[in-house]
């Protein structure tokens, strides 16, 4: 992982903590569904289908019933997911 690399993940963390009105300076370790949703910009039950059809590689923890998401994963899959342009570069 590189400076950048890094470095864009620890701001990726503070913006999805502040986007849940947490410190983003000390964001918590991990989120529930809902947060992660809402951080994602997606319903909590899409999370669902991704979960039980593993659409996308974005780890989950599970305690009992409950299903919660690391931050530091989510700003990992963001990262991920970031595109700089779709089609060809015209001069």
């Amino acid at each position: 992982m590189t400076a950048t690399h890094s470095a864009d993940i620890a701001a990726l963390k503070a913006e999805i903590a502040a986007q849940l009105g947490f410190d983003p300076k000390n964001p918590p370790a991990t989120i529930t569904d809902k947060q992660a949703a809402e951080a994602l910009g997606v319903k909590a039950t899409t999370l669902g289908v991704w979960r039980s059809t593993g659409r996308y590689r974005l780890p989950y923890l599970k305690v009992g019933r409950l299903v919660k998401y690391r931050v530091s994963d989510l700003a990992e899959f963001l990262a991920r997911r970031t595109a700089n342009h779709t089609g060809e570069v015209r001069a």
